[in-house]
């Protein structure tokens, strides 16, 4: 199957186009967020979304912030592959991850409930805050009426939602899927969550110089909201009908570290797992891989782990970095957003650089593309994303055969 359409909302901006000039202009989208009981935070906020152009006020009503980011992001991705799939509703699906679902309903629903009372708490409470509730609202928007999924893996949530979507088209279920993950999780309650587990970047370096994956004086991760999703669609039917074809998703893999609570497998293994059933379902050997797009969230446990997959699984020649250090680490909304990054080499022939990346570990051998982006095509990538409880997934796209 192929990507025939990308749809991005995140702290850099809205659209592929726009995103990918931020990515390689390496342009930081975090700022200073004041925090009730905590102060300021340094975060990654998406752009308020423009009134009537993804949906009407009264839509916006039946939408948490994290659907809103969805259907955006999805309107945009169907627009970006031409509009009309030429399917019937029936034969397109929806996949979309989430790790925290609709958080800004429920602490809107917390204050009426401690402040008013039970009986002034919005009917609309439950359904907006399930972690189904951005693919529902992505397909009920589009009224798309194939497959439905809705990945919960934490931070791998958005990768694996469009590893979900490539089996589904594999299997005959659907033939063109909507993929991919969102998040909005700038929520005081999420925020001092992750602040008291000490997850979060301080804010001693200031916004812009806060996420620094893979950097020996990073200090935790920067939170970050957003949503990315991909038109996928069977190839033949994409080739009938004409269709810009950006790469093909050949693997996905997946794997769980069945131990800590919070903190990756140290050794690597478990992610390398996941990276390694990727390219063997895609048929690639490690060395065709020439970037990976790592999920370095810019906390030394995960970095340090992460690094070590990467050479456990054969890919210590290939080119890495981490965007998160631009939009941050925008969670179950990872796998989507970053599966869109990692496909610029292959579409641009530009590799997207890791902010902030000035002390790298000395242990960790990679080849990092820090500071600036690279100018080098390459034909085939890896995107990973790791989450708490041990969530590992990995995807391999690789520019269609001929195409170049």
């Amino acid at each position: 199957m192929v990507v025939t359409g990308a749809g991005v909302v995140a702290a850099p901006g809205v659209g592929v186009e726009t995103f990918w000039d931020a990515l390689e202009a390496g342009v930081s989208g975090a700022s200073l967020l004041s925090v009730d009981g905590i102060g300021d935070a340094v975060v990654c906020a998406a752009p308020v979304l423009e009134e009537d152009r993804f949906f009407s006020r009264r839509e916006a009503k039946r939408l948490d912030r994290c659907a809103q980011l969805a259907v955006a992001a999805a309107r945009l991705a169907l627009e970006d592959a031409g509009g009309d799939l030429g399917l019937a509703h029936e034969r397109i699906g929806t996949s979309v991850g989430s790790a925290h679902g609709g958080m800004g309903t429920l602490d809107a629903a917390y204050r009426t409930l401690t402040e008013r009372g039970a009986d002034r708490v919005s009917p609309f409470t439950i359904p907006l805050s399930l972690t189904n509730h951005a693919s529902a609202a992505t397909a009920r928007a589009l009224v798309l009426r194939g497959p439905s999924f809705a990945s919960c893996t934490a931070c791998a949530a958005g990768a694996d939602a469009i590893g979900a979507a490539m089996l589904a088209i594999r299997d005959g279920r659907a033939e063109a899927m909507i993929a991919g993950g969102a998040e909005a999780p700038l929520s005081p309650l999420v925020i001092a969550g992750y602040h008291t587990l000490g997850a979060l970047a301080s804010t001693a370096r200031g916004a812009s110089a806060a996420s620094r994956p893979f950097d020996r004086r990073r200090d935790g991760f920067v939170i970050g909201e957003g949503a990315g999703l991909l038109v996928l669609e069977e190839l033949e039917h994409a080739r009938a009908r004409g269709a810009r074809i950006y790469a093909e998703l050949v693997g996905y893999g997946s794997s769980c570290d069945a131990a800590h609570l919070t903190d990756p497998d140290e050794t690597g293994d478990g992610p390398a797992m996941a990276i390694t059933n990727a390219l063997a379902d895609g048929s690639l050997d490690p060395s065709e891989i020439g970037y990976v797009n790592a999920h370095a969230t810019s906390t030394p446990a995960g970095d340090h782990a992460e690094a070590r997959a990467i050479r456990r699984s054969g890919l210590g020649h290939a080119a890495v970095s981490s965007t998160k250090s631009v939009h941050g680490h925008t969670l179950g909304a990872a796998g989507g957003i970053e599966s869109i990054a990692a496909l610029m080499p292959i579409v641009r022939g530009v590799m997207p650089p890791t902010l902030n990346l000035e002390d790298p570990d000395d242990d960790q051998e990679l080849d990092h593309v820090a500071g600036s982006p690279r100018r080098q095509r390459v034909d085939a990538v890896v995107s990973s994303s790791f989450g708490f409880g041990g969530h590992n997934a990995a995807l391999a796209y690789r520019a269609l055969p001929g195409s170049g």
